[in-house]
């Protein structure tokens, strides 16, 4: 089994996830008393958040760049970020390490691939939505058309992600708001949708949704895995 480096804390919500869903696949696969070999980094994430709102990438970057330096001097035989948003700063990490990097848009859109989905809509940070770093990777690498929601749903989303999600805190009537948004999407043609925000998934499952969902998270974890065990 190789040993994959987790960049984590971006929340510590979805990090558990992480943690739990690759542990119960390794174990679902291997079977007895099998775990997985990993060694997490974990950031502030009061840090990060205040960065990211300054605009302040490049220290950002640097943040990420030394957890990925550190992970790879402990051994690690791959990393991993256990977000979307900070996927952004994806070339800082590749451009100081020389084990695989595994990306969670790469991920995502294989699976989409997988069930011949053609246009999916995007929930996410408003970074996520709004930036190209991520849509375009799987726009161009993947050939799936990506749509998001409109500038004040965008905010909506953003705002519960930030204020709600990421401190553990679920409730019943942003689970509705979040359905509303994705039912827009839908009747504009979108035949999927990425939860482009690890922490949407403590949110929405497919049992809230007629509408095939893509939980990131889930789905990175799974890959991640399948490159540990190959």
């Amino acid at each position: 089994m190789k040993t994959i480096g987790l960049i984590g804390g971006m929340s510590w919500e979805s990090t558990s996830e992480y943690y739990k869903i690759i542990n119960e696949e390794v174990n679902k696969r291997l079977g007895g008393l099998h775990s997985a070999k990993l060694i997490l980094y974990s950031v502030d994430f009061a840090e990060i958040e205040h960065l990211q709102h300054q605009g302040d990438w490049s220290s950002l970057g640097e943040i990420l760049s030394s957890a990925a330096i550190s992970l790879e001097k402990a051994g690690v035989d791959g990393v991993i970020l256990c977000t979307n948003t900070m996927h952004k700063l994806t070339e800082y990490i590749t451009s100081v390490i020389k084990v695989p990097f595994l990306h969670i848009a790469d991920a995502t859109a294989t699976k989409i691939k997988q069930y011949g989905v053609r246009k999916v809509g995007l929930l996410g940070t408003k970074f996520t939505m709004e930036q190209d770093f991520y849509k375009s990777r799987i726009i161009n690498d993947f050939g799936i058309e990506v749509i998001i929601p409109n500038p004040n749903d965008c905010q909506l989303i953003h705002e519960i992600i930030y204020n709600e999600l990421c401190l553990g805190m679920i409730k019943p009537e942003s689970k509705l708001k979040y359905l509303e948004i994705i039912n827009k999407l839908h009747n504009a043609g979108a035949e999927g949708i990425i939860l482009g925000c690890t922490e949407i998934e403590l949110l929405i499952t497919q049992n809230d949704c007629s509408l095939p969902i893509y939980p990131t998270a889930r789905i990175h974890a799974e890959n991640v895995v399948e490159f540990m065990l190959s």
